[in-house]
């Protein structure tokens, strides 16, 4: 018997992961990123645009909209669906053409305004104001920054705000909880669990205000950026006027210099902005899956779940890691987005417009993570006194303080201070120090009273400088 052809199943399988097994962390994102997300916004860009030439009177003899008829265009963008994506796409295999499918369609929907409508609709004779002077990278541009604007503001940015507040909630909650620092791996001065999550918390916060205040521009100036065919049909207009006031309409930044093509310059800033917090929330997770590894969080089960098919007793850390490869795809996907779109040969080329239609799945592996780290976070609980007996079995740590402190009464003329670094250093490196061991050190050194007193009641875990005030800055 042959084996069933799963390309020929219905619904249509999907062929990559965020469309099958985690379409719903990412869902959100179709209404932006998809193709027909990509038709329905085109479908608005030329809707607004006849909207436009007849509000403002730019073409001689085209009519004025009533407010019913401005709405039945705006409707043709609001009920786009199912049938009608499937309508543009029978159109398109005419056409062989997206753009050029886009106007024939809504033309369709010019000749039918009368049934909705009445008799006495103009819509009818306006058909020749879709795509009027324009070019198809006219419409695209101005799709894609729309399209991309509401995925980055209505679901990558809330969702990525969010994993922020839930981190720095965690720093603010563990800002005193003494803990050893590790450099190069090697026991270092004692820091705080919240301190170091707020060093996270506060990377990605800046991340998120560069991506906040990212632009989306946009042009319309037509075939190679000349409005060579805006002033042939309509010379006595000031098209540049027409065209900024437009792109403005739609809330973006106009480019007044362009070629065929806005340049992406925006995308490329953008998706470098964001490939950027990737990398930062990567940091993020590889520091907490070593503190798994530690001990220092542990992880709460999950009734039912499964760590290992062998191993009973594992919970493993799977949301770290699946955000860390997530985090990875999507940081080479908006890192060869940023780095291709910026060229184009001469006046115009086509390579743009197939990397473009990557830019959902370099998004939605960054929202995959995003929806891991959380979930991760969420299982976690913290083992204060694992931690405790880590800072109990490093008590060389004080190392540091106490040479800085001869340095100090050396500096203030008390004898016997000399070469303490040296000192110290044979002391304790590669020594295991007990607390008696390092405060009958500290007895012989012939400190001051004072200092030598405040040395003595030091411990690991009382040597963290200003660490949980340092958490503050989160709310600066």
């Amino acid at each position: 018997m042959p084996r069933v052809r799963l390309a020929d199943i219905t619904p249509a399988i999907a062929l990559g992961p965020l469309d099958g097994r985690y379409r719903p962390a990412v869902a959100d994102l179709v209404d932006h990123l998809s193709e027909a997300a990509l038709n329905r916004a085109r479908i608005a860009v030329e809707v607004e645009w006849v909207i436009h030439l007849c509000a403002h009177a730019v073409v001689p003899g085209a009519p004025s909209l009533s407010p019913a008829e401005e709405e039945y265009l705006r409707g043709v963008v609001d009920s786009f669906g199912a049938d009608e994506i499937a309508e543009l796409a029978a159109i398109e295999r005419t056409t062989v053409h997206d753009v050029k499918a886009v106007e024939y369609f809504l033309k369709r929907r010019l000749a039918a305004a009368p049934e909705a409508l009445g008799t006495d609709t103009v819509l009818p004779s306006v058909g020749e104001l879709v795509h009027f002077a324009l070019t198809s990278e006219d419409v695209n541009n101005l799709s894609y920054a729309l399209m991309v604007r509401g995925a980055v503001q209505q679901v990558w940015f809330p969702a990525a705000v969010d994993l922020v507040d839930q981190v720095a909630a965690l720093a603010a909650e563990h800002r005193a909880l003494p803990m050893l620092a590790l450099t190069h791996g090697q026991p270092a001065t004692p820091t705080t669990l919240g301190k170091e999550l707020a060093v996270l918390a506060h990377r990605l916060r800046r991340q998120l205000r560069r991506i906040e205040s990212d632009e989306y521009l946009g042009k319309l100036n037509g075939a190679t950026g000349t409005y060579g065919a805006h002033t042939a049909a309509v010379p006595g207009a000031d098209w540049q006027l027409v065209s900024r006031t437009f792109v403005e309409h739609l809330g973006l930044t106009w480019n007044p210099l362009t070629t065929q093509i806005e340049s992406h310059d925006w995308q490329s800033e953008l998706y470098g902005d964001v490939a950027r917090f990737n990398r930062v929330l990567h940091n993020l997770a590889t520091d907490v899956w070593t503190y798994i590894s530690r001990g220092v969080f542990t992880q709460i089960p999950v009734p039912g779940a499964t760590g290992s098919s062998t191993m009973p007793h594992k919970v493993n850390p799977i949301r770290f890691e699946n955000a860390e490869a997530n985090l990875e795809i999507s940081s080479a996907l908006l890192d060869t987005l940023a780095a291709t779109l910026v060229t184009s040969r001469l006046q115009r080329d086509l390579t743009d417009s197939t990397t473009q239609r990557n830019i959902g799945p370099a998004f939605g592996h960054s929202l995959l993570a995003i929806d891991n780290v959380r979930r991760g976070l969420g299982g976690l609980a913290v083992d204060p006194a694992l931690l405790a007996a880590e800072l109990d079995q490093n008590w060389e740590v004080l190392a540091e303080p106490v040479q800085s402190a001869m340095r100090a009464a050396s500096v203030a003329g008390v004898t016997g201070m000399e070469n303490p670094y040296e000192r110290l250093k044979e002391l304790t490196r590669g020594h295991r120090l007990t607390a008696a061991d390092m405060r009958e050190f500290i007895g012989s050194l012939g400190l001051p009273d004072d200092v030598a007193a405040r040395l003595q009641g030091m411990t690991p875990a009382s040597y963290t400088g200003v660490a949980a005030d340092l958490v503050d800055h989160l709310t600066d």
